[in-house]
């Protein structure tokens, strides 16, 4: 049966199918190839799409202006403070005020239950641009992008996760992962497991695809014949700085250095990262942290972040064309 994505929400991976995904990330590369062409169509003609920005973001704001203006819809951003939000408007009746003005919108914030409420009440599509538990259009772009460094299908690959292996992008890719087939490693402390009820819907889903799932603490363990070795920061946003102390105790021995990279065992391991990274001294956490706690590097060395392995550059620009595969799929059709 032809796959027709028009009209959904995009909350998270979890509500897609295999097939769905590969549709989505098909599209994305056409789209891609078109746009370095300089042939390519718009779709979304005097289409209007709303932003809702409660976190900041580079990745994610940018990614979703560009892929609207280039496919000719017009975008409305609604940052922190740009609305009435929370204030003196549910985002029940926000969601039935942004329905009936726009095509479509993205909500990035702290908890899910908030998309979840504006998707049940708009009436439009609504995209997950990032919340505490989930980031689907970042895990779309990191599909792209293992896609474009190797010549196997995505049910080929062992994609290992290091650090802190609860949190949303961790969480996110897994779901992901195990829905494609993919020998997904989280390799992290066991005090940051992500919980026993998440763990189990990994497996479940693995039992219907193929997937596999690993879960360990040790790092030769989960970085053993893996393709692609990701990391993120060990601070999620809007969690409080003082626990900074505890996490670099916790997951230093998680940094992803070109020791950890020869461990994998293959020559042509990539790298990757959501970003922004905390990789050196040059940005003023960076430089805070090394400060108080006498350490440069966190999550990631710097020999590894600007090696050749290092793919974080592609993923970056690939949130852009997965991003414009879903508002072209979900209100274009």
């Amino acid at each position: 049966m032809p796959v027709n994505l028009k009209g959904r929400n995009v909350l998270s991976l979890d509500g897609f199918s295999p097939d769905e995904i590969r549709l989505l990330l098909r599209l994305a590369a056409e789209l891609k190839s078109a746009k370095l062409a300089g042939t390519e169509r718009q779709r979304l003609l005097r289409r209007n799409i709303a932003l809702i920005f409660e976190k900041d973001s580079t990745r994610t704001r940018t990614g979703f202006e560009v892929a609207a203006y280039d496919q000719g819809a017009n975008v409305t951003y609604i940052g922190p403070t740009g609305s009435q939000i929370g204030h003196k408007e549910s985002m029940k009746d926000t969601a039935r005020v942004l329905g009936r003005l726009y095509d479509g919108i993205e909500y990035r914030g702290d908890k899910a239950e908030k998309a979840v409420e504006l998707a049940r009440h708009a009436g439009v599509p609504v995209y997950n641009g990032l919340t505490s538990e989930d980031h689907p259009t970042q895990i779309l772009a990191d599909f792209l992008t293992m896609r474009e460094f190797t010549h196997l299908h995505l049910s080929d690959l062992a994609v290992t996760f290091m650090g802190d292996i609860r949190n949303n992008v961790a969480r996110a890719l897994a779901l992901g992962a195990v829905k494609m087939g993919i020998d997904m490693r989280l390799c992290g402390p066991d005090a940051l497991r992500p919980d026993t009820a998440f763990i189990a819907h990994l497996g479940e889903i693995s039992c219907e695809t193929g997937g596999r799932l690993t879960i360990t603490a040790d790092v030769s363990e989960g970085v053993r014949g893996s393709d692609f070795i990701y990391t993120d920061v060990w601070l999620s946003m809007g969690e409080p700085k003082a626990l900074w102390k505890e996490r670099i105790e916790e997951l230093s021995p998680y940094r992803v250095t070109p020791q950890v990279m020869f461990e994998s065992g293959k020559p042509h391991t990539k790298f990757m990262h959501c970003l922004p990274a905390l990789h050196d001294t040059e940005t003023a956490v960076g430089a805070e942290i090394a400060s108080e706690f006498g350490i440069g590097e966190m999550e990631v060395s710097d020999a590894v972040f600007e090696s050749k392995a290092s793919i974080v550059f592609d993923q970056a620009e690939n949130r852009m064309h997965t991003i414009k595969a879903l508002l072209v799929a979900t209100i274009d059709g």
